[in-house]
């Protein structure tokens, strides 16, 4: 169906204020999307991906990453995590909605130098660079942390570090301080408990969107063009047509490998049309009920944040409802149900001209319940409730990198979000499009809707801990509209309209 990309340019001024006054930023994935984690940037889990392993096919990739918008330059203490906080990666495996696997993870902060005006220095008043996390090398740290790992089931807790000291990753203060950075970063990869892998650190942030453009109610950039992607645009998975809003910013992240044998329920391998093949999963970030800053909580552990999908507290929960759906469980999601099956953003859709399925919403149901296309095996009777967990189907094969698709299985690539989500997925296109109804059909509601930027500035890789180092404190720019960093538009310059 053809549509006027002018059309929906035109009638945007029209609903914006409306659009703008009933939901906030809808498609951010979770960079500071409800009012409490706006309020407290070190617990806003700002992305939750999982994915099986393209290095380790018998492997699943977790990672958790948080507080947003790091400027890589800015010290002098960067960006430790917060040992007040309590993160974890919970995962379903008998489809009930409950967490039977948590990860814990508590960071603990050492200082070192207590006379240093700066967390980290280097050949600089008799201080070597740092080119190590512990011992030679690492006289420089000033601030440095440390964290451990803890596996909770049914029956029991154990710590999976194997009395090993984790060190986290720090940011990449600058080439004086950490002449080799990619050395000092490789330290942090540990192997714990089982053939588990894990790193923490700073990483460059790898998540995409033109933020500006949508904040600016909708005004997306005409050259890229957006919002109605035409046929190049929509089919290049290797370069961006509009900037990046998140390039050049820094995020901290926890990525966790884990064996597949470890999260089915009956500790087995399954082909893709096994229901024991899909997992449910989702971060959580959580504060002791006592909370003063500087000194050690008291009382019980309280909730400040979840993340399963990268869709449902973005883009379909209301601005009342935000925190509420923010502190609760997955299991009582069905407390939010009438959100998923009449969500207001296809109604905006709607009134712009675009196509929508009819209320209600059925085809979102995947997104929270165990149902096809994500686990082909489940029956009616194995959907489970409605819960906000990012599904993923462990037995469906690995795409290789140089193969997969931005759009992930609305694309043809199985392996992409909504099964499971990889560094690469380009939510934002994805998110709008299932909204618009393309689960449906994907030629009766198929407008190529996106924002022009396709890819990550992060440099992803295809070996752990794929996430893309920090950005140098010292030499990192920002992408912006005007700058470089869309190659195939004019002289390679983003377009700022």
């Amino acid at each position: 169906m053809s549509f006027a990309a002018s059309k929906l340019r035109s009638a945007v001024a029209i609903v914006a204020s409306a659009l703008l006054a009933q939901t906030p930023p809808m498609f951010a994935a979770s960079h500071r999307e409800a009012p409490i984690t706006a309020l407290d940037q070190k617990a806003d889990i700002t992305d939750w991906y999982a994915f099986v392993s393209p290095e380790h096919t018998d492997r699943v990739i977790f990672i958790l990453n948080v507080d947003p918008f790091l400027e890589p330059s800015n010290g002098p203490n960067y960006f430790p995590f917060d040992p007040g906080i309590l993160y974890e990666m919970k995962i379903d495996n008998n489809h009930d909605g409950v967490p039977d696997i948590t990860f814990q993870f508590r960071f603990q902060t050492q200082i070192q130098n207590p006379g240093v005006f700066t967390g980290f220095v280097g050949n600089l008043a008799g201080f070597p660079g740092i080119t190590a996390l512990n011992g030679d090398g690492s006289q420089g740290f000033s601030l440095r942390q440390t964290y451990n790992v803890t596996m909770v089931t049914s029956a029991g807790s154990q710590s999976l570090s194997d009395d090993q000291n984790l060190y986290a990753v720090p940011t990449n203060v600058g080439p004086r301080t950490m002449p080799n950075y990619p050395a000092l970063r490789s330290q942090g990869i540990y192997t714990l408990y089982n053939g588990i892998r894990v790193f923490a650190g700073t990483v460059a942030d790898p998540f995409f969107i033109d933020l500006g453009g949508f904040f600016d109610s909708l005004n997306l950039r005409k050259a890229a063009p957006a919002p109605v992607l035409n046929a190049l645009v929509d089919g290049d998975d290797h370069n961006n047509y509009a900037p990046n809003a998140l390039a050049g910013f820094n995020v901290n992240s926890i990525v966790l490998e884990v064996p597949i044998t470890m999260l089915t329920s009956d500790g087995m391998i399954h082909p893709a049309g096994a229901k024991q093949a899909v997992i449910g999963s989702y971060a959580t970030t959580s504060r002791q009920k006592t909370t003063v800053i500087g000194e050690a909580g008291r009382g019980g552990w309280t909730q400040v944040q979840r993340m399963g999908n990268p869709l449902i507290n973005e883009a379909i929960i209301g601005t009342g409802a935000k925190d509420t759906f923010s502190m609760d469980l997955p299991i009582n999601d069905g407390q939010f149900a009438n959100f998923l099956l009449n969500p207001l953003v296809p109604q905006i859709l709607a009134t712009l001209g675009v196509p929508v399925p009819p209320a209600p919403r059925v085809d979102l149901l995947p997104l929270v319940q165990y149902m096809a296309p994500i686990c082909p095996g489940c029956a009616a009777a194995d959907a489970g409730p409605v819960a906000d967990l990012l599904r993923l189907n462990t037995g469906i094969a690995v795409t290789p990198t140089s193969s997969q698709k931005r759009l992930g299985f609305i694309a043809g690539d199985s392996a992409g979000f909504p099964n499971g989500r990889r560094l690469g997925d380009d939510v934002f296109d994805i998110a709008v499009r299932v909204l618009e109804g393309i689960l449906v059909s994907p030629t009766k509601y198929g407008i190529p809707l996106g924002d022009g930027v396709n890819i990550s500035n992060s440099s992803i890789g295809g070996v752990f801990p794929f996430i893309g180092p920090a950005y140098s404190g010292r030499d990192s720019v920002h992408l912006g509209p005007g700058q470089t960093g869309c190659p195939i538009q004019p002289n390679g310059i983003c377009p700022d309209n």
